[in-house]
C-alpha cells in the first residue's frame, strides 16, 4: 500500500512544461495535458499511461456561448498562458474576451474555477469542456460521467449554478432514446441502427408506463445532459454556468416527441446576483471501482451537500442503498415485522397530497383500533431504530381550489411563460383586452398541457382565460373569460399581464421565489409530523420554472438544510425521478412498480425497469424495482428472488404489504429469516462483483443462510411442469446436477380431488387420503410434508414413507390423483434443487 503522505505528494499540483507552451496537471490516477491554445490534448490513466483523449478531437478546457447564437455554437479559446506560481491559466477568445481560471490538482481530482471574464459582452453562458473521451461504455448522463469497466471520467459542479450539459434549452434534458451498447459483445447494435441515433419514447405522451417502449439493451433512455455518446470517437462530458441575472427565452419541452407536448417558448425570470463568475468544477479520472470514493473525496473536500442516513452513511455509498417497507393499513405489527425482515425504513402511501401555504396536514395511523398521530408512531419507530414517514405529495403542483397560491387570489409568484402590459384600462366586465405586444400569447397552452388548448393569464390579483390573440396590431385577446378561479377586477393601462406556466395535472407551479416558501413549509410539515421520509411525485415540477437543474439544486438545498437546522438530521427523500441537482440529495427513487418494473416470479426486469435501472446505475445511483407487492402465496425462493435480484442489479424497491397479507403467508417465518439475512449482507457489502452478476440471472433463484456471522449463498434451480394426473399416475422427470439432497417441491392442484399419492425417487411415498380443494398444495421440504392452502399455510401433516431425498443425476416421481368421475386433475409441480453453495465476503 502507498503511504498516505506519498499519495498527497502525488496529488500536489504539477504545472510543468513538457513541450513548449504545454502544461501538465497530475493526480494519483490521471495526467492531463493542456496545450498553448487552451485545449486538452491528453488525458491518461496513471500509472498505465493509457490515453483517453481521442486523437484528432482535442477538447476546449473552457468554451463560451454568446447571446442569440445556437446552443451548439460555442466560442473556443485561441491561446493559453499558464502561471504556475499562481495556479492560474489565462485563456484568450475571439473578440478580445479573456478568461482567467484557477487550475489545481487536488487529492484525486482536478479543480477549475472561473476567476474573471473581461470584455464579456454578450457572453451569457460558460461551458466546461465539452471534454471528449475515448470511453465507449456506460453513459452516466445524470451527473456527467462516462465509464468503461476499468476506468471512469466525469465532472461535477462545485456550486449550485454550475449544472450538467453544454447550454441546454430549459436548463434540462428532453426525453427520448438513443442507440448505444455499453456491452457490444453481448448486446451488439444491429446494422439497421446507427450509434447515437435518436428515437422518441413510447405511448401517447400521457401514460408514463408506455414511455418505456424499447426492451433492447442498446436502446438507452435519456435521463440527463451531463454526458453524451459521440459516435466518431466515444463520449463527452460537460458542465456549464449561466448568467441568471438576465432573462432568457427557452424553446423547450420535457416530452418534445409528442404533439400534445411540443416545444413552447418560455421566458425565465432573472435572479439577482447569480452569475457564472466563480463557476467551478471537479474533473476526475480514476479506476471505475474507485468512482464513488473519488466523488466522496470531492464532496467532503469541496463542502458539497454531504447527506447521510440515520446510520451516518453517505447517501451515495452503496451500503446506504436499501429497500423500504411500504406499509398499508393498521400498524399494530408494522414495527415487529419490519425488524424481523431487516427493514429500517417504514413508509406509507397516503393518497395524493397537494400543498398550500401553510399546510396544516397532520397524519394519523391506526394502532389497536384507534388513530394515533404520525408523530407518536414515529417516536415508536425511532425507539426501535427505524425511520418513519411517507406522504404521497405532488411536490409543488399548485391546484385551483386546493392551493391558496392559486385561489381565491393568484399569487404574483406563480411561474410565468411570458410578460406584456395592458394597452388600455379595463373594467371588471370588459372582455376585449388589448396588450402592448403579443410576446408568445399566440402559442396555445404550455408544453405540459398543450393538448387542452387552454391559456391562463394573470393581471394583478385576477386570473383569466383566453383562447387566442389577433394576428396583427392592435393586439387583442380573444375568447376572454374574466375572474377564472378569482374575482374580476379593474385594471389600469400599463399593468403587467403574464401568461402562467401550468403543470401536467392542469394546475400551476411556483416561481423560484415561491418555491423556497414551499420548501420551508415542507420542512415544517415533516417536523410537525415527526417524519423522516417524504415522497415527491411530480418531482419534475422544478423543470417548469425555466431554470431546470439549477432549480432542483436550490429547492433541495433549502429543504435539506432547513430540516437539518431544526433536527440535526437529514430527511430521507424519494421522488418520481432523479434529476441532476437532486442526485446528491435523494436517498432512493422507488418510482413505478409491479411487473412493469420487475417480476419476482420470473426474475426479469421489464422495459421500464431496464431503462431506469441502466440510466440510474450508470450515474452511481441505485436502480429500482419500484413498488413491489408482497404476495402471500409466494414460495420462499420467489420471495428471495426479489431481494437477490435487487442486490444483483444494485437496485432498491418498496415492499408494499400489510399485516393481513403477511399473516396469511404460510412461508412467512422462513421469508422473514431470509430477508433479514439478505439485508444484513447487503448492508455489509459482502457480495462480490461476480456474485452480483450471477444474482441477475433470471434462470436461477437463490437462497441465503446466515450461520453466526457467516453467510452461505445457495444457487437454486427451479423447475415447473404442468401436467394432468388420474388414478393411473403421471411420471415427472427430475434432475439434480449436485450431490444428493433433501427433496423440495410444491404440487398445486388446479381442481378438487379426493386424494393423492406421490411416489418419490427411491420408492418412498407421500399419501393424502382426504379431500383436496382446488388451489391447495402438497408441500415437501425434505423431512416434512403437508397439505396447505393457496397461501401455503399448513392444513394437515402428511406422512412420508421411506424418506424424501433427491439423488444425484436423473430420477423421477409419480403423481396419482383420485378425482370424481373418470377425468384427471391438472396440477403444477415446482421443485427446487440446490445446485451449488459459496461463502460471502472474505
Amino acid at each position: 500500500m502507498i503511504p498516505r503522505a506519498s499519495i498527497l505528494i502525488l496529488a500536489t499540483l504539477s504545472l510543468m512544461p513538457r513541450c513548449p507552451g504545454e502544461q501538465v496537471l497530475q493526480t494519483r490516477h490521471a495526467g492531463l495535458k493542456i496545450d498553448d491554445r487552451g485545449f486538452v490534448t491528453s488525458l491518461t490513466a496513471r500509472p498505465s499511461g493509457k490515453e483517453y483523449s481521442p486523437a484528432g478531437h482535442p477538447s476546449a478546457l473552457l468554451s463560451l456561448h454568446e447571446e442569440g447564437k445556437p446552443n451548439t455554437e460555442l466560442l473556443q479559446p485561441q491561446s493559453a498562458v499558464f502561471r504556475a506560481d499562481r495556479q492560474e491559466a489565462v485563456l484568450k477568445f475571439p473578440n478580445d474576451v479573456v478568461a482567467t481560471l484557477k487550475a489545481e490538482a487536488k487529492d484525486g481530482y482536478f479543480r477549475f474555477q472561473l476567476v474573471s471574464l473581461s470584455n464579456r459582452g454578450k457572453i451569457d453562458n460558460i461551458v466546461w469542456g465539452p471534454l471528449n473521451t475515448t470511453i465507449k461504455g456506460r453513459i452516466g448522463d445524470i451527473i456527467g460521467v462516462v465509464r468503461d469497466p476499468d476506468f471512469a471520467i466525469g465532472m461535477f459542479g462545485l456550486d449550485d449554478n454550475t449544472i450538467t450539459g453544454a447550454v441546454e434549452e430549459g436548463d434540462c434534458y428532453e426525453m427520448g432514446y438513443y442507440i448505444h451498447s455499453a456491452d457490444p459483445v453481448n448486446h451488439p447494435v444491429p446494422e439497421t441502427y446507427k450509434e447515437g441515433q435518436w428515437f422518441n419514447i413510447g405511448g401517447d405522451g400521457v401514460g408514463d408506463v408506455a414511455f418505456y417502449s424499447h426492451p433492447e439493451e442498446y436502446f438507452n433512455q435519456i435521463f440527463g445532459s451531463g454526458a453524451k455518446v459521440q459516435p466518431a470517437f466515444g463520449s463527452s462530458v460537460s458542465y456549464y454556468s449561466r448568467d441568471r441575472r438576465r432573462s432568457y427565452v427557452h424553446h423547450y419541452s420535457l416530452l418534445p416527441g409528442f404533439k400534445i407536448h411540443e416545444r413552447k417558448h418560455m421566458m425565465s425570470d432573472p435572479i439577482p446576483g447569480v452569475d457564472y463568475i466563480g463557476s467551478s468544477v471537479a474533473l476526475y479520472a480514476c479506476p471505475d471501482d474507485l468512482g464513488i470514493e473519488t466523488l466522496r473525496t470531492i464532496f467532503q473536500a469541496e463542502k458539497l451537500p454531504y447527506i447521510t442516513d440515520r446510520e451516518g452513511k453517505w447517501v451515495r455509498d452503496p451500503a446506504a442503498a436499501r429497500p423500504t417497507l411500504y406499509w398499508n393499513g393498521p400498524v399494530d405489527k408494522a414495527i415487529d415485522y419490519a425488524k424481523a425482515m431487516g427493514f429500517r425504513d417504514i413508509s406509507r402511501d397516503t393518497g395524493e397530497f397537494y400543498s398550500t401555504l401553510p399546510t396544516t396536514w397532520v397524519g394519523t395511523v391506526n394502532l389497536g383500533g384507534k388513530n394515533i398521530s404520525y408523530k407518536e408512531f414515529a417516536a415508536m419507530c425511532h425507539k426501535e431504530g427505524l425511520t418513519h414517514g411517507g406522504l404521497h405529495t405532488l411536490c409543488m403542483f399548485l391546484q385551483g381550489g386546493k392551493s391558496n397560491s392559486v385561489t381565491p387570489v393568484p399569487s404574483e409568484n406563480l411561474q410565468t411563460v411570458c410578460r406584456t402590459k395592458l394597452a388600455k384600462a379595463i373594467s371588471d366586465t370588459d372582455t376585449e383586452i388589448e396588450v402592448t405586444e403579443p410576446s408568445f400569447l399566440a402559442e396555445m397552452g404550455n408544453w405540459p398541457t398543450n393538448g387542452d388548448g387552454k391559456n391562463y393569464i394573470r393581471v394583478g390579483g385576477e386570473m383569466m382565460m383566453y383562447t387566442g390573440i389577433s394576428s396583427s396590431a392592435p393586439w387583442i385577446l380573444t375568447g376572454v373569460k374574466r375572474g377564472h378561479a378569482s374575482k374580476a377586477l379593474k385594471h389600469q393601462a400599463g399593468d403587467e399581464l403574464v401568461k402562467l406556466q401550468r403543470n401536467c395535472y392542469n394546475g400551476f407551479v411556483p416561481d423560484m421565489k415561491l418555491m423556497l416558501s414551499y420548501a420551508d413549509d415542507y420542512v415544517d410539515l415533516m417536523i410537525r409530523n415527526g417524519m423522516d421520509t417524504i415522497n415527491y411525485d411530480g418531482y419534475e415540477v422544478m423543470s417548469y420554472t425555466n431554470h431546470g437543474y439549477y432549480a432542483f439544486k436550490v429547492f433541495n438545498r433549502r429543504l435539506f438544510e432547513g430540516y437539518h437546522a431544526k433536527t440535526g438530521k437529514w430527511p430521507r427523500v424519494t421522488g418520481s425521478n432523479v434529476f441532476a441537482g437532486a442526485w446528491e440529495y435523494m436517498n432512493v427513487c422507488d418510482l413505478g412498480g409491479g411487473n412493469n418494473m420487475f417480476n419476482a416470479a420470473s426474475g426479469r426486469r421489464a422495459t421500464e425497469g431496464k431503462d431506469i435501472g441502466n440510466a440510474f446505475s450508470a450515474s452511481w445511483f441505485p436502480g429500482t424495482f419500484g413498488i413491489q407487492k408482497f404476495h402471500p402465496d409466494w414460495s420462499l425462493y420467489e420471495a428471495e428472488n426479489l431481494m437477490a435480484k435487487a442486490i444483483g442489479w444494485e437496485a432498491t424497491f418498496a415492499l408494499s404489504t400489510d399485516q393481513k397479507a403477511l399473516e396469511s403467508c404460510g412461508e412467512r417465518e422462513p421469508i422473514f429469516t431470509a430477508y433479514n439475512a439478505w439485508q444484513e449482507a447487503r448492508g455489509r457489502q459482502l457480495f462480490s462483483k461476480a456474485q452480483k452478476e450471477a444474482l441477475r440471472d433470471p434462470a436461477s433463484k437463490f437462497h441465503l443462510v446466515k450461520n453466526g456471522t457467516a453467510f452461505t449463498l445457495y444457487t437454486v434451480k427451479e423447475t415447473k411442469v404442468t401436467e394432468e394426473a388420474g388414478s393411473g399416475g403421471k411420471p415427472v422427470a427430475l434432475s439434480n446436477p449436485g450431490p444428493e439432497q433433501a427433496l423440495q417441491f410444491a404440487l398445486k392442484l388446479e381442481g378438487a380431488a379426493n386424494g393423492c399419492v406421490i411416489t418419490l425417487p427411491g420408492g418412498g411415498e407421500i399419501r393424502c387420503t382426504g379431500k383436496i380443494e382446488k388451489g391447495q398444495y402438497i408441500l415437501c421440504r425434505g423431512k416434512e410434508a403437508m397439505l396447505a392452502d393457496g397461501n401455503r399455510v399448513k392444513l394437515a401433516d402428511l406422512p412420508i414413507k421411506g424418506g424424501a431425498n433427491l439423488p444425484k443425476g436423473d430420477s423421477r416421481m409419480e403423481v396419482r390423483v383420485t378425482a370424481d368421475g373418470n377425468s384427471g386433475v391438472r396440477f403444477t409441480l415446482a421443485h427446487w434443487v440446490m445446485e451449488k453453495s459459496e461463502k460471502l465476503g472474505k
